[in-house]
């Protein structure tokens, strides 16, 4: 009967720290590579000399333009944030009030002028500072999901690496200008417009750098103290 007890408390911190938690990779088909559109089957036509099946792009742009082709992206995001705030304050205030007279004579209580002062101080001082940095390079290649009907690209993919005991993910979507991509087929993540860039993992390395539910409960903002 005791352990029932504290049994609405205790789901009530497992739902708080799932709240609390964050992001984890998983897999998810809205990442999963668009294919070509389907190509309408037509009768096939036998030539003496050129044969379509065996036919050569000499002219074609080798760069990504079609839904479904394939294109990498150069990972280059770096970038340095700091912000500095110092506030001061400060504040005096002196006034007197000289007793009033009546017929002639000050007013006192119990033998003493009846004179008012006041005087008061306030004093404030705050300072703040904040800087954050980040560092992503690498490769990753992602095929195209939608020719947009200004021409530009609608690009969405993901890498799964499993390394020994853990899986690191990354993901990237975004819009792209043809112009954009380098003869090479590669273009850099800067180029990228509405970039949606994201680095998660799983397994026992993730895990060991999370903390666990019930920590998290305890600094979450939730705690009065």
């Amino acid at each position: 009967m005791s352990t029932l007890r504290f049994l609405p408390a205790l789901c009530a911190l497992a739902l708080l720290a799932g709240c609390a938690g964050g992001p984890t990779a998983r897999d998810d088909a809205q990442w999963a590579p668009t294919p070509p559109p389907a190509q309408p089957t037509v009768a096939q036509a036998d030539g003496s000399i050129y044969h379509d099946q065996q036919n050569m792009e000499l002219f074609t742009d080798p760069r990504a333009h079609r839904v479904g082709d394939i294109l990498t992206v150069a990972l280059v995001e770096s970038t340095q944030a700091s912000k500095k705030a110092t506030t001061t304050t400060s504040k005096s205030d002196k006034a007197n009030i000289a007793s009033p007279t009546v017929l002639g004579h000050a007013l006192s209580i119990g033998g003493k002028v009846a004179d008012i002062g006041l005087d008061g101080e306030r004093t404030f001082d705050g300072a703040g500072s904040s800087t954050q940095s980040n560092q992503l390079v690498g490769q990753l290649t992602v095929t195209v999901a939608q020719r947009l009907t200004n021409g530009n690209l609608l690009i969405r993919g993901e890498k799964w690496l499993t390394i020994n005991q853990g899986q690191e993910l990354v993901r990237i979507s975004g819009i792209v200008r043809p112009q954009d991509i380098g003869q090479d087929n590669v273009v850099p993540s800067t180029r990228v417009a509405d970039a949606r860039i994201s680095y998660t993992g799983r397994g026992t390395l993730a895990d060991a750098n999370t903390r666990g539910w019930l920590s998290r409960f305890f600094n979450s903002k939730w705690m009065p103290f």
